[in-house]
């Protein structure tokens, strides 16, 4: 292609300016870069190519190139030439279609739907010399964007404290693709905005959504023994391009459309008060180990951007699981992550992001656990990310488990402990109290020694990873037959009670006990300190048939049923009272850790056997009763809050308990009791029902209930 000009080696990535667009991109060991310009997305030869000269369009180890009459929506990808020996590293195929590491937006096209019977990954130099040409299948394309067209209407990230935060884990295309869901366009961005006001009326204030960077849902091959489909990569934890929402996710087919719909979706969700929280993915990308396929970053430079074993480089570190390990701690990479996580919040506004095996992101180049990793510390101390929430995912599938101890001062971390406790603690094992209260209170033996708050611990009972609420209380047992992976995938530590019955049942007594566990759960979660997570479907029962590792069921099973709403109203409208009561009470929201009694003064926490005494936590069993007292949180207004008294008894029988006495000649009022099956289990504010006899009340088996005083 003529009349280009050698451009500049940053910014990487395609970036409009002056007429044209400027392509730039990294690799060191590539000896011949050529640029191919598509006119449409289905094309299978370039309208124009460039191929880079080494000494024009090369600053140290960046290939650069401007194209004049490049415009938003031009579609384009590399090809890379260069040594292919797998035992130094190097894997580079001059046949082999390339999208830019950079690329802001892909044409919506399966890579790995498309591959040939016959297709053979390239693994020595003989495979490479006899590898078809770039025809081998269809392709998806890089799409141009113009980062600056849109208008975002004066909107920015929200930027809300983690202590006021209530987190709503979902996954983007499952929220409307499934049944009732009576939107537009079912499981896209555009279908997800109409779904707004649900959010809004439940009173969340953010959304964690499932990845949405570009991957191929066609690369699971496995196969659902029963009805004989393919399965699919429905949670999408395998990146193909980091800069990129999925452009499937996106009624607007239209090259680069994904972009301005996802932006679409934030603005609305942030006119809404609700922020977004993104799950990303820096572990691993879809290219797989040695057998897998060349995508971008192998064929840019696979001995940076990837952990190789030793003196053995032609295999891959694997501490995802997944086949290959991003080299994380590479400045090259280190640069890559933080490029990535900038333009996300300064292109799409992004108010935070959730690292999944986020343990990856503090190993070595070598895979050793630093104390101090420089990606970790890099994120944490980043000026544009710095009102940005970090949220770790803190162990990996290598072994590594930092719950408490994740490195890089402010990150916050998913609470596995939390999930635990509370399981066994409601499902009645003995002399699961102690922990329970050690995880309500804020989980100040994980974080208090870090010098960290109980809002970095993000508390769920369920999230995508395992059983929905609803199987939590419906199955013993993991039911995963139709995944294609005879049952082998997938948890079985789930410390769940199906109480009675294995699976979906009609039997009112069952159910009964069902939506009061259900109850317990959820009112447990937004009453204890730290920032509550909640599995989306959950306030309504959603349910996966048992089926505990759900990632490839892009059907019925995972997506939401939105015709269980009417048939579950009651735990809606609990679930939206606990959320209200929380956003209305600083005392279960508490920014820094209870310090217990201390002289002359009332303590801000205050544990209680049945009989209103002191506890002994090596004694105490399936009970668990304290006071918060509300001069140590203010309210919005600046008052101080009120007291709470809240008990739990997850005996198979009841408890008469002796409640502590008000104070400042104030009354008990009953504001939750779970056992009531109805929606007075919790009450509107105002309506609180004032106890009849202020020293006693009776829990019934399996129940929490909360007293406030006023």
């Amino acid at each position: 292609m003529e009349n280009t000009s050698p451009g500049k080696p940053f910014p990487l990535g395609a970036e409009l300016s002056d007429g044209g667009a400027n392509f730039a991109v990294f690799s060191r060991n590539g000896t011949r870069v050529i640029l191919n310009l598509y006119d449409n997305p289905d094309a299978t030869d370039p309208y124009a190519f460039v191929e880079l000269d080494p000494k024009k369009n090369r600053t140290g180890d960046i290939w650069h190139v401007f194209v004049p009459g490049v415009k938003a929506g031009t579609l384009y990808l590399y090809q890379v030439d260069g040594p292919f020996e797998p035992s130094q590293g190097h894997r580079y195929n001059a046949k082999q279609l390339l999208f830019d590491p950079y690329a802001k937006a892909l044409t919506p096209v399966s890579v790995f739907g498309n591959l040939p019977p016959t297709y053979k990954t390239p693994l020595d130099k003989t495979d490479v010399e006899l590898a078809e040409s770039r025809h081998l299948y269809r392709f998806p394309k890089c799409v141009v964007i113009d980062d600056a067209a849109f208008d975002w209407e004066g909107d920015m990230p929200i930027n809300r404290p983690l202590s006021r935060s209530i987190i709503y884990e979902v996954h983007t295309k499952g929220f409307t693709a499934g049944k009732g869901s009576g939107v537009r366009n079912p499981g896209t961005y555009d279908g997800f905005r109409e779904k707004i006001p649900y959010l809004q009326a439940l009173g969340i204030t953010a959304v964690e959504l499932l990845p949405v960077y570009e991957f191929d849902e066609y690369e699971n091959t496995n196969v659902n023994p029963r009805t004989g489909e393919r399965m699919k990569n429905y949670w999408g934890y395998s990146t193909i391009a980091f800069f990129a929402p999925k452009a499937g996710y996106a009624a607007d087919k239209s090259p680069g459309g994904c972009v301005r719909e996802f932006k679409e979706l934030v603005k609305a969700l942030h006119r809404a008060g609700i922020e977004v929280i993104l799950d990303v993915v820096f572990n691993h990308t879809a290219e797989g180990n040695e057998h897998g396929i060349t995508l971008n970053l192998r064929g840019f430079e696979n001995s940076i951007y990837y952990m190789l074993v030793g003196n053995h480089n032609e295999y891959y570190m694997n501490f995802s699981g997944c086949g290959n390990t991003m080299n994380c701690n590479h400045p090259i990479v280190r640069r890559f992550i933080t490029d990535c996580l900038r333009y996300w919040v300064i292109n799409y506004h992004i108010d935070g992001f959730r690292f999944d095996l986020a343990s990856i992101l503090s190993r070595s180049q070598e895979g050793a656990l630093l104390d101090f990793p420089p990606l970790t510390n890099e994120i944490s101390e980043d000026p544009i990310l710095s009102r940005t929430k970090i949220i770790a995912e803190p162990w990996d599938a290598g072994g590594a488990y930092q719950v408490g101890r994740f490195p890089g001062g402010r990150w916050a971390e998913w609470n596995d402990r939390f999930r635990d406790d509370i399981r066994r603690f409601w499902r009645g094992d003995e002399f699961a109290s102690s922990g329970a209260a050690t995880r309500l209170s804020g989980s100040s033996d994980i974080y208090a020694s870090s010098g960290r708050k109980p809002g970095h611990s993000i508390n769920y009972v369920t999230c995508h990873d395992g059983f929905t609420m609803n199987d939590l209380v419906s199955y013993n047992h993991k039911h995963n037959e139709e995944n294609g992976e005879d049952n082998r995938d997938g948890t079985d530590s789930n410390w769940s009670y199906n109480h009675g019955y294995e699976g979906a049942t009609a039997n009112p007594a069952i159910e009964k006990r069902r939506n009061k566990q259900m109850r317990n759960f959820l009112l447990t979660e937004l009453i204890a300190q730290g920032t509550p997570m909640i599995l989306g479907g959950d306030e309504f029962r959603r349910g996966q048939q048992g089926n505990n590792n759900a990632y490839c069921q892009d059907n019925d099973t995972s997506w939401f049923d939105w015709t269980l709403i009417p048939l579950n109203e009651k735990i809606l409208t609990f679930t939206k009272r606990a959320i209200a009561l929380r956003k209305r009470h600083a005392v279960f929201r508490r920014e820094t850790f209870f310090r217990g009694q201390h002289a002359g003064d009332v303590p801000d926490i205050q544990w209680y056997n049945p009989d209103g005494s002191n506890p002994d936590w090596k004694e105490i069993s399936r009970f668990l009763a304290f006071r918060l007292c509300g001069r140590y949180a203010k309210n919005d207004d600046g008052s101080e809050d009120n007291d709470f008294y809240i008990a739990a008894n997850t005996d198979r029988r009841d408890i008469m308990v002796t409640v502590p006495s008000a104070l400042g000649g104030r009354k008990w009022y009953l504001v939750a009791d779970t056992s009531i099956d109805g929606p007075d289990a919790i009450t509107e504010e105002g309506k609180e029902e004032l106890l009849r006899g202020q020293e006693h009340y009776v829990i019934p088996a399996g129940s929490l209930i909360i007293l406030i005083a006023k």
